[in-house]
């Protein structure tokens, strides 16, 4: 049966599981990208520092009109227009993963996401843990103690990821943005009764490619997630997104 647990533990444990040293502190940590999990990039790469899927004709963001004054310049909205894109074009995606917790915990494993509303971490020993999503619910399962803990995908932050479309350029839905000359940090503040906090998405400025992600709780603590060796377009098992819903008698 489902257990009830704590929101920061909630906001922890399912906030999309990105690099940096935990740091308390309410304030956004700007995007440092650990070298050592940096994907090269291709050759011929520096030559198109402009995605085509950017351009006007392609992306219905950058066509879009504001409903009024927007907190981010041209320059912005024209890179957030670019990553909205590249983000919902990517339907699929797998890869690793490597966590840092508050208090400098590590851990690491493997992550498989289907858009809309799917997605399973599964970590390596000694951490024995699963997080599940199929697209309605969300199950933390501990193989462990052998519990399982399930949360509305609607009312966890990985509703955020796992949108069937994702508008970046709105800033009722993104609250800051942090830039630096490679990487392009995108702040989502969470206010809810099931949870407080942000969510910090960080993104290669070239390429629009999702890189790492923090979730900072409503004491200031940081968990960051960064992902790499991912794979965009294969065609996951969708066993790997089935919830066994254990009898509640």
């Amino acid at each position: 049966m489902a257990r009830a647990a704590a929101p920061a533990v909630v906001f922890l444990c399912l906030a999309l599981l990105p690099a940096l040293p935990a740091q308390a502190g309410g304030g956004v940590p700007l995007p440092r990208e650990r070298p050592e999990l940096a994907t090269p990039s291709p050759p011929g790469a520096a030559a198109s520092a402009t995605p085509a899927s950017s351009d006007a004709a392609n992306n219905p963001f950058l066509g879009k009109k504001p409903h009024g004054p927007s907190r981010f310049t041209p320059e912005q909205l024209r890179v957030l227009a670019g990553i909205s894109n590249t983000l919902n074009s990517a339907r699929t995606m797998e890869g690793q993963f490597i966590q840092f917790g508050p208090h400098g915990e590590q851990s690491e494993g493997v992550f498989y996401i289907s858009r809309p509303g799917k997605i399973r971490f599964h970590y390596r020993p000694p951490v024995k843990l699963d997080v599940i999503s199929d697209g309605f619910n969300v199950a933390v399962r501990d193989n462990r103690a052998m519990t399982q803990d399930y949360y509305p995908l609607s009312k966890t932050p990985l509703r955020y990821l796992l949108a069937d479309q994702i508008d970046l350029t709105s800033d009722k839905l993104v609250n800051q943005v942090r830039e630096e000359p490679d990487l392009l940090a995108v702040v989502i503040v969470e206010r809810s009764a099931f949870a407080d906090g942000k969510i910090t998405l960080v993104f290669d400025r070239k390429t629009h490619d999702l890189k790492q992600w923090i979730i900072t709780d409503a004491q200031g603590l940081n968990t960051s997630v960064a992902i790499y060796n991912v794979s965009v377009g294969k065609t996951p098992d969708p066993g790997l997104f089935k919830i066994t819903y254990l009898d509640s008698h």
